[in-house]
Parts: structure tokens; C-alpha cells; sequence
């Protein structure tokens, strides 16, 4: 089946056991199957140390989580982007809830991840940040709740009006940035709701990591659309 440019799926490993060492590759060739079989266009996020048995492992997207705005020098305990792309990674969360930036950092990490040739998923957690996070011109801008993650909640449903509005104000200032929805996303109901509301993808974890069967609830997840 050819694969669909959008909607995207990105999800994010964390730092679950289910979604670590052995496990992580496992998870990926998961994703990887059902990515094949439904068409669509699917990226992962695993933690740093598996990064790279995951690259060999699988033919799909592979993002970083995070990145550190350094170069080369003495930052000790710190990740440097020229080798997070020496891995392999073919793009990076940036600004994720649980790893905040300050806006010079977002800004320098976007340029930076523009310059290695990196797709930038940079995350919001409202309107107004997602507005903001428009000027810098990332590839992509995934809105979340902060409140509603991890919770089961999604943010489609609990609020569709930051969601509409976030599309909105954020193709005021660029219309070509694609829009993800993040938060409490699990079911074929979900991504169809934040589909419904503009959103081009969606960026998940635990809905997913934490199934039954993984695979199984990916491809549910696509099921109605």
C-alpha cells in the first residue's frame, strides 16, 4: 500500500518499560508492520540510549526527544545535536512538556535542527505558545495540554477549542506548518476528532505503549479515517 503523506503519527517511547532496550526494538518493528499495512505515515521517539539499535532495526521515521542547544565542548550529562544526527535520527521533539525550553533555546534548536537537515516537531501546551512557536518555523507543531497527558483524556475531546484555535492562529502566521494533537490520544475516535478539528496528526504515548497488543492498537488507531 502506498503510504499516505498525512495524516502522521508520532509516538513517543518515554521512558516505559515497555518501550525500552529490548522492548523499544520490538515496539518499532511494530510500528513499522503496522505503518506497512495501513499506509500511513508513521514516525517513533524513542529515549536516546536506544536510538540506534532502533535505527538498524527498522525503516521508519526515528526522532530524537529532546535536544540540547550545545556544541561541541564541555557539557557534560548533555546531548549534542551533531550526534544525536550521527545516529541516524531523522528529526527531534523539541520542547516537549517534560523537558521545557526557554524560547532562545526553542529558537536556536529549530535553526540548529534546520542546519543538520532535521525535522523539528516543536510541542505547545496552549494558544497562545502555539502562536508564539509558529515564528520560529518548525516542521511541525504539536499542541498539548500539559493537564490532560498521560490522563486518557483527549485533549479532541475535552478541549476542541484549543485544538480549532491553535490551527487557526498558527496558519495566520504560516500556513504550511501541519498541526498535531497530542494528549490523552488512544482510539480511532480520537484521531478522527482531531482530524475533524484541523489537526494533520497526532503525537501519543501511553494509549499506545501501554495496549495489549501495540501493533494492534495502531492500526485501530487509523481505523476511521
Amino acid at each position: 500500500m502506498t503510504k499516505k503523506e498525512t495524516p502522521i503519527i508520532i509516538l513517543n517511547y518515554k521512558t516505559y518499560a515497555e518501550s525500552t532496550g529490548k522492548n523499544a526494538v520490538t515496539l518499532s518493528q511494530y510500528v513499522q508492520e503496522a505503518s506497512d499495512e495501513t499506509g500511513v505515515n508513521m514516525a517513533i521517539a524513542p529515549q536516546a540510549v536506544d536510538l540506534y539499535p532502533i535505527i538498524e532495526a527498522v525503516d521508519i521515521p526515528v526522532y530524537s526527544q529532546h535536544i540540547d542547544n550545545i556544541t561541541p565542548g564541555g557539557h557534560t550529562g548533555s546531548t549534542l545535536p551533531e550526534a544525536l544526527k550521527e545516529t541516524g535520527i531523522t528529526g527531534t521533539l523539541i520542547n516537549h512538556s517534560e523537558q521545557r525550553l526557554t524560547l532562545a533555546d526553542i529558537d536556536a534548536i529549530v535553526e540548529k535542527s534546520k542546519q543538520l537537515n532535521l525535522t523539528s516537531v516543536l510541542c505547545t501546551n496552549n494558544v497562545k505558545t502555539s502562536a508564539a512557536a509558529a515564528s520560529f518555523n518548525p516542521d511541525y507543531i504539536a499542541i498539548e495540554p500539559p493537564e490532560l497527558i498521560g490522563t486518557g483524556i483527549p485533549v479532541s475531546k475535552a478541549s476542541p477549542e484549543v485544538v480549532e484555535k491553535t490551527v487557526e492562529e498558527i496558519h495566520k502566521i504560516n500556513n504550511n506548518i501541519p498541526v498535531l494533537c497530542g494528549a490523552g490520544i488512544s482510539t480511532g475516535e480520537d484521531m478522527k476528532a482531531a482530524l475533524e478539528l484541523g489537526a494533520e496528526g497526532v503525537l501519543l504515548a501511553s494509549g499506545i505503549i501501554k495496549a495489549d497488543d501495540q501493533k494492534q492498537a495502531l492500526i485501530d488507531l487509523v481505523s476511521l479515517i
